[in-house]
């Protein structure tokens, strides 16, 4: 593996060579957080519903749960929905699990998108160190993307890193990034197993693995202190891209700043395979 500083070096020289530096970036616009123009959707309308429109631009957002809770599908539905905006994405792969196959497959446009690979090591013990040098390299990674300022979307993918190796990364990270974004047209979305940028998170969704019989439904319930009852509304096949045929989920917000999004739990899911 080629060393840190030759591979950032090599990042930033082929953001250059793109003309994706800041420099040409400086001049646009600010964004109004409560406008609702100021949002990206996701691709799965459901959800998007939920969100006010969509994810939020010129914040830090969230995108969390276990294994098999859908985190590669939403992940690879939002980069595709951006590059077909006509929009530069950017997916940092801190565990090289990216598979641009499937992310065509998927509807992504791959001219448009800057794929960064990563490497973590999954082993305990004596891998700490090398788990905790990775993760700050696909950090620094991260800020030299959000620093280029030409991105629609950049997501920070760390999905399978270990948690542990997760919670040593200091809070200023995190503050620090929301700073960086602030403001700006990008969204940023971390996808993790857990919550990472904890009171920096702009916007934190909170997916799992729902039971329920077979068939396409959606349920939303709501928090009990907003007093709505729960309801349950058949959701059109339209509704649901292919990615996520077979799978049973739940999308719950958990946290939101900004602007007003509704705080129940969404639930899908569809009696087609997954693909």
């Amino acid at each position: 593996m080629a060393p840190a500083s030759a591979t950032l070096n090599t990042l930033v020289t082929a953001l250059r060579a793109r003309s994706l530096d800041r420099t040409l970036t400086t001049a646009l616009p600010a964004i109004d957080p409560l406008d609702p123009a100021s949002v990206a959707p996701t691709g799965l309308s459901v959800l998007d519903c939920r969100l006010g429109g969509g994810l939020p631009r010129g914040q830090l957002s969230e995108c969390v749960g276990p294994r098999s809770s859908g985190r590669v599908s939403l992940l690879l539905a939002m980069v595709a929905a951006a590059t077909s905006r006509g929009e530069l994405a950017a997916v940092i792969d801190v565990l090289d699990m990216f598979d641009p196959e499937s992310a065509a497959a998927a509807g992504i446009d791959l001219h448009r998108l800057l794929w960064i690979r990563g490497h973590v090591v999954m082993n305990p013990g004596m891998c700490r160190d090398m788990n905790q040098r990775a993760l700050e390299q696909a950090i620094r990674a991260l800020t030299l993307v959000l620093q280029a300022g030409n991105f629609g979307l950049v997501a920070f993918d760390a999905g399978e890193a270990p948690s542990d190796a997760l919670r040593r990364l200091p809070f200023t990270t995190w503050l620090r990034l929301q700073r960086m974004v602030e403001g700006r047209q990008t969204v940023c979305v971390l996808i993790g197993p857990e919550p990472m940028a904890r009171s920096s998170a702009g916007l934190t969704v909170k997916l799992g693995i729902r039971n329920s019989e077979s068939g396409l439904n959606l349920q939303s319930g709501l928090n009990s202190e907003i007093g709505a009852p729960n309801s349950q509304l058949p959701v059109p096949d339209s509704f649901l891209g292919p990615l996520f045929h077979g799978l049973e989920m739940e999308a719950r917000i958990i946290r939101a700043r900004a602007r007003h999004r509704d705080a129940g739990v969404v639930g899908f899911s569809s009696r087609a395979p997954h693909v």
